[in-house]
């Protein structure tokens, strides 16, 4: 394969540097791929070139050159927004304060409170946790004592203990 060299005096040299520019400075991968293909293309690259350099679609690599010539390196940026949230900022403030005032909660309890008053029921259960967590609420389970403890074992320890110190205190 014959790959073109960099056309110093090309139409398109402005673009080039400022797409140089982009990839220089762009973290996300997606988008300095995007902006390698367009330059290459822009270097005299012939598309089949850029796919098979790039090992992208045909479809994509026009999508992109098209992009940019309308938008620019801005055209590049993801354009995914997210899921929308069940709640609103204003429900969802509500739901933090109501957690808040009370001293003793329950899951069970958040799920109905959410079911009856905003008519919302999360798939799974971490929304739930999500939100006791912007409360300032730890909700996992605590115990005061260990359900696994070994009172003799424990108390034997504490005698091995105090006889190291009391050795090491004396030395």
């Amino acid at each position: 394969m014959v790959l073109p060299s960099p056309l110093k005096e090309s139409p398109h040299r402005t673009a080039i540097e400022e797409l140089q520019d982009f990839i220089r400075q762009e973290r996300d991968g997606r988008q300095v791929r995007k902006a390698i293909a367009v330059k290459l293309l822009y270097q005299g690259y012939s598309y089949e070139q850029v796919v098979n350099i790039l090992d992208v679609s045909l479809g994509s690599l026009s999508n992109w050159r098209q992009t940019y010539e309308s938008e620019g390196v801005t055209g590049f940026k993801p354009r995914h927004k997210g899921r929308q949230s069940y709640l609103t900022a204003e429900q969802r403030d509500s739901v933090l304060k109501w957690l808040q005032s009370k001293d003793i909660w329950t899951l069970g309890e958040l799920e109905f409170h959410l079911a009856e008053t905003y008519d919302v029921a999360y798939e799974s259960k971490q929304s739930y946790y999500d939100l006791f967590e912007a409360a300032g609420i730890s909700w996992k389970k605590t115990s005061k004592v260990n359900p696994k403890a070994d009172v003799e074992a424990i108390a034997a320890k504490k005698q091995r203990s105090r006889a190291s110190w009391r050795t090491i205190a004396k030395s």
